[in-house]
């Protein structure tokens, strides 16, 4: 009787949408822990049209100028809603302001140029980046809305993995331009995106944006970077194609992104989904990623000394497909707490629950709160907590911000399909800790892998695994299994 139970359990996770949907405040009100109120902007009703500003339709003129004019007129009017019609709208960067929302009409697409020369090279800190396709600095009330869909053009700025596409899209990609390194295994648009990596670790501080220029073309942009603001909405857009990771706010403050798709293609090197950085006060609900690396993210680099990245709902998500479809890190030294995901879907994520950082790159994750996740075909973790995540590029002198992973609660987790069911891998010196698991069935070939852990509680757990033992006996010494 278990068997056929589990089995039903199992076939349940098939289903293409999730079982079960409720409001945000039923998530809110359910979270482990007290969220604070998170305000969506007030935007005025006043109406601007883009093509009323001079744009044109078609994707062969460049409207550059007229987005920046009707956002400029909209926000100097005291804010309002810049409709961009449906049709086809070739564009280069658009730079949002406050108060103003900006809303894609269905069947309306914002291309935005792949002429990688309209991207200027912008200071950040002690260095400069190119201007991402959508962003804003020092905003508040800002939403990007409507069922209409933004494409980065992302293929004009990435690499290519040779081993990540078939032959005959290798070859598309290869007789389209651009040159093939020496080896043979990696495409890049130009000569000098190859070389730019090489070229930027010459460069000094006090660099110029003009000595930056000739890596422009390496330094790919995020596709929509909002920084240091607050009540700030994305709702409903398509975004696609991004020449990096796709939405990316940083240091931002009440913040909601719902009913909202990302996609990237399998192969777009480092196309992440969202990732979210340092903010506080975070919803993101129903919405869909498939990512060319991780899916959902969560980042946070600063002093350690509090969390930076706190007060976050993730709920009813589905990542399709990605490196990861929920993940924590690879940066986490400015602390993170209190994140409740909850309702979600991944399938056919190369890890479906991810927890990396290392040395150097470290600092205290911990309160967090994962729970009625459904997995499907996971090509290698279920779950997974690495503190060695790319060792190979640390140094001698990465002994500080050490990274350090506890009080973890995870429940409710089917998972049909895994190569492992779970890895943990702590350092010596700070084990994975005070970990807990409750009410978990993985389908695996193997169970778990286990170096430097401590006080990890498995309350009814099942591994099925092809290998046996599911749990070694140098890991079972650190795991109190109860039913």
């Amino acid at each position: 009787m278990r068997q056929l139970l589990l089995l039903a359990v199992v076939c349940v996770l098939s289903l293409p949408a999730l079982s079960q949907t409720h409001p945000i405040e039923y998530y809110l009100n359910k979270a482990p822990f007290p969220m604070q109120a998170i305000r969506e902007p007030v935007i005025p009703s006043s109406r601007f049209v883009l093509s009323d500003y001079g744009a044109v339709e078609g994707g062969t003129v460049l409207n550059t100028a007229a987005f920046e004019r009707v956002i400029s007129a909209c926000a100097a009017a005291g804010g309002g809603h810049v409709i961009v019609p449906a049709g086809t709208w070739l564009t280069g960067p658009i730079v949002l302001k406050s108060n103003v929302d900006l809303h894609v009409e269905k069947d309306a697409l914002v291309l935005f140029t792949p002429d990688r020369t309209l991207y200027p090279l912008l200071p950040a800190g002690h260095r400069f980046e190119v201007a991402p396709p959508i962003s804003g600095r020092d905003l508040e009330n800002v939403s990007i809305t409507g069922e209409g869909t933004f494409d980065g053009n992302g293929q004009s700025w990435r690499p290519l993995k040779k081993m990540k596409v078939t032959p005959a899209h290798w070859e598309k990609v290869v007789a389209s331009g651009g040159v093939v390194s020496e080896d043979g295994k990696i495409w890049w648009p130009s000569k000098e995106a190859m070389n730019g990596e090489r070229y930027v670790k010459t460069l000094k501080n006090g660099a110029t944006a003009e000595d930056y220029l000739p890596a422009r073309d390496f330094l790919r942009p995020k596709m929509v970077v909002i920084t240091n603001s607050k009540r700030i909405l994305i709702d409903g857009p398509t975004f696609r194609n991004s020449p990096n990771f796709v939405i990316s706010p940083q240091k931002v403050s009440d913040l909601i992104i719902r009913h909202t798709h990302v996609f990237n293609e399998a192969w777009a090197q480092n196309g992440d989904g969202i990732d979210i950085s340092a903010s506080k006060g975070v919803i993101i609900y129903h919405t869909t990623v498939s990512a060319g690396d991780d899916g959902i993210c969560m980042k946070s680099s600063g002093d350690g000394s509090s969390a930076a990245l706190s007060d976050i709902l993730i709920a009813e998500c589905i990542v399709y497909r990605a490196h990861g479809g929920f993940v924590i890190g690879s940066n986490t030294d400015g602390g993170m707490r209190n994140i409740y995901v909850t309702n979600c879907l991944f399938e056919g994520s190369d890890v479906g629950i991810r927890v990396k950082s290392n040395k150097g790159r470290g600092g205290l994750v911990k309160d967090i709160y994962i729970d009625s996740i459904r997995m499907v075909s996971i090509v290698n973790e279920a779950v997974s907590f690495d503190t060695y995540y790319e060792a190979a590029t640390l140094t001698d002198a990465a002994t500080v911000k050490i990274p350090e992973f506890c009080n973890f609660y995870i429940s409710n987790i089917i998972c049909n399909g895994a190569k492992t069911a779970m890895l943990f891998r702590g350092l010596p010196e700070m084990p994975v800790h005070d970990l807990h698991f409750k009410n978990v069935y993985i389908q695996a070939e193997k169970g778990v892998v286990a170096t430097a852990i401590k006080d990890l509680q498995f309350k009814n757990v099942h591994f099925q695994t092809s290998q046996q033992p599911a749990i070694p006996p140098e890991a079972a010494s650190f795991i109190k299994i109860s039913l």
